[in-house]
């Protein structure tokens, strides 16, 4: 995917989420993904599919850390991702939008709230995967993961390690 297109996708994900042209038996996946102009930095809007378990125990540790969030179930999940430009290689299971970035995955709190502290120049945040440990995805047996934070060209770096 070119420069260009990350960088419409980072300056205009709101309106992307708002504008999908993804459909489901000629019906408009807009309606499962709903504009978030005017949204609070501190709103996360969540989209996962309908039958996740372990995204509803993220959201409960987004809530518990604070952040109100705007739960919405769809069938469109790929679309959503494509939306925000989230890279097929950086994938998890939901996606979340908050103070114009895209939030993929298990991503813990506080590397959202630094994020959102540093303002930096990319499009979002990924934790890959699913690993055990990480928000959601508790376990006795924990292994170490990354967040990633990944540039407009798509490029991603560590962020943070756990």
């Amino acid at each position: 995917m070119s420069v260009s297109r990350y960088l419409a996708v980072a300056l205009l994900v709101p309106l992307a989420f708002g504008l999908s042209a993804c459909s489901r038996d000629g019906e408009s996946a807009a309606a499962d993904v709903a504009p978030v102009i005017g949204d609070t930095a501190q709103t996360l809007v969540v989209h996962e599919g309908p039958h996740c378990g372990c995204c509803g125990v993220w959201r409960e540790h987004m809530e518990a850390a604070g952040f109100q969030v705007d739960l919405r179930k769809t069938h469109e999940l790929g679309a959503v991702k494509a939306d925000a430009g989230v890279p097929r290689r950086l994938a998890s299971c939901h996606t979340a939008q908050i103070g114009g970035y895209y939030v993929e995955g298990h991503v813990p709190a506080d590397d959202i709230r630094r994020l959102l502290a540093e303002s930096p120049k990319a499009i979002g945040l990924a934790t890959p995967g699913m690993p055990q440990g990480s928000p959601g995805m508790e376990t006795s047996t924990p292994q170490p993961y990354e967040t990633l934070l990944v540039g407009l060209d798509g490029s991603a770096r560590v962020f943070a390690r756990h």
